[in-house]
């Protein structure tokens, strides 16, 4: 009689073991999961609690060292900034950065060197998650500088191509590599250039970590390149956003040549150790748009780097660009105007973008700094001019984080440690604690 029921039921039976099952290979998947990646799991689930986001929180935060005190800098406390200065000035008080032995020793074990430096492990917003950039960075020395710039775009969803100059020390290289072990999505480029000053391995370089970042599984949105001396003033979240906001246009610097510039394409140049005007006249460019001139840098679509490494008049023109003088200032100018290309603008002078005006990067040039009320570009430099372009001292601050720039250029702890870590501070408390939109 019980077996005749049993018999009459056995579809329940059946579902109820179906389900025990499915319950086991569950328990069993979570059990022989890897302890980091459970860790991870933990932290994601467990983050919405406010004891865990507290402790999350404290864990990653970037405070300054010192006695300057950065929220008064970064508001422009004039008095606070003196300060600043006095103490950088101060050999006493100059803290010596990490040297490439140190990296070597820092990162034999990765996840203790992730969690003392502190690396963001986990996607701070779900809309960050879904919009995962890539980022191409060209390096050659400074190896405390690149963690830092690392470190300050780091987020596990991006995608990040290091391009170290093949010129630079091998203990230089060691130490990149290294850094980049500890992470699953850095790596080096498959093809390193000896770069050399305004020539065409600079653009190379780029063009190698493109065809690199394609062949990734992570479903980036956009390309942003930089470089060593470079520093977000945004967080994550607020890239994203802004990237988001072109709604599939690019961001590129572009307008129309000034005439002492057409000199760098006029004339054909050769590379050795120094790249050197000839006497041999260029012949007129291969596409029938004109010209422009800009910046090596650029936030651009992944269907617009499918473009330049697929179309035959792009490649024809970057053929074209290789014997000419800093090239990566006229290429995506240029490219960015032509009729056709993903995100690309009209070559009509009214869409003509300074880099004011893009949100590429901001930098002061020397011969346009000053009194802005009398007519300047930008406001006095704090700290110094190299190559005309100023190196950001703390006083900077105030007026770089009130522009639209997602990045800025340049930075160097050598001239003014202050400015980095009051910048970094900034930043990591910003992306911990402000709320989504």
């Amino acid at each position: 009689m019980i077996w005749s029921q049993l018999y009459r039921r056995r579809w329940p039976l059946h579902f109820l073991f179906f389900g025990l099952l499915l319950f086991s290979v569950a328990m069993l998947k979570f059990i022989f999961q890897p302890s980091d990646q459970v860790e991870l799991q933990y932290k994601e689930n467990n983050l919405r609690s406010s004891y865990d986001k507290t402790q999350f929180f404290t864990a990653m935060q970037l405070p300054s060292r010192g006695e300057i005190n950065c929220s008064k800098i970064i508001k422009g406390d004039q008095q606070e900034v003196k300060r600043a200065l006095l103490h950088q000035s101060n050999a006493k008080n100059k803290r010596f950065p990490s040297n490439e032995m140190d990296y070597l020793k820092f990162t034999k074990d990765c996840n203790l060197y992730k969690k003392i430096r502190r690396f963001i492990p986990i996607p701070l917003s779900k809309e960050e998650e879904n919009f995962p950039i890539a980022y191409s960075m060209v390096i050659h020395e400074q190896i405390n500088m690149f963690e830092r710039l690392l470190r300050a775009i780091y987020n596990p969803q991006n995608i990040y191509c290091v391009h170290v100059d093949e010129k630079s020390p091998e203990n230089y290289k060691e130490a990149v590599r290294a850094i980049i072990s500890c992470f699953e999505n850095v790596f080096l480029a498959s093809k390193l250039e000896k770069v050399v000053y305004t020539s065409w391995f600079r653009l190379k370089a780029d063009l190698n970590c493109m065809e690199d970042l394609l062949k990734s599984k992570v479903p980036w949105r956009y390309l942003l390149n930089t470089c060593g001396t470079d520093l977000p003033i945004k967080t994550n979240a607020e890239i994203v956003r802004a990237l988001k906001s072109l709604n599939g246009k690019n961001s590129v610097q572009s307008i129309k040549p000034l005439t002492y510039k057409t000199v760098r394409w006029q004339f054909s140049y050769k590379t050795d150790t120094i790249i050197q005007r000839t006497n041999i006249i260029k012949g007129p460019p291969p596409i029938s748009s004109p010209l422009f001139t800009g910046s090596a840098y650029f936030f651009v679509t992944r269907e617009f780097v499918t473009y330049v490494l697929e179309n035959p008049d792009v490649q024809k023109l970057i053929e074209w660009v290789k014997d000419t003088l800093i090239p990566e200032e006229h290429i995506w100018a240029t490219i960015n105007r032509m009729p056709g290309v993903p995100g690309s603008s009209p070559y009509h002078e009214k869409y003509d973008l300074s880099d004011l005006n893009a949100i590429v990067r901001l930098m002061k040039w020397e011969d346009t700094v000053g009194n802005m009320d009398k007519g300047a570009a930008y406001p006095l430099c704090t700290g110094i001019f190299r190559r005309g372009i100023c190196i950001n001292g703390a006083g900077d601050l105030h007026w770089m984080l009130q522009q639209h720039h997602l990045f800025a250029n340049k930075f160097d702890p050598t001239v003014d440690d202050y400015a980095i870590q009051c910048l970094e501070e900034y930043l990591r408390d910003k992306a911990l604690y402000e709320k989504e939109p």
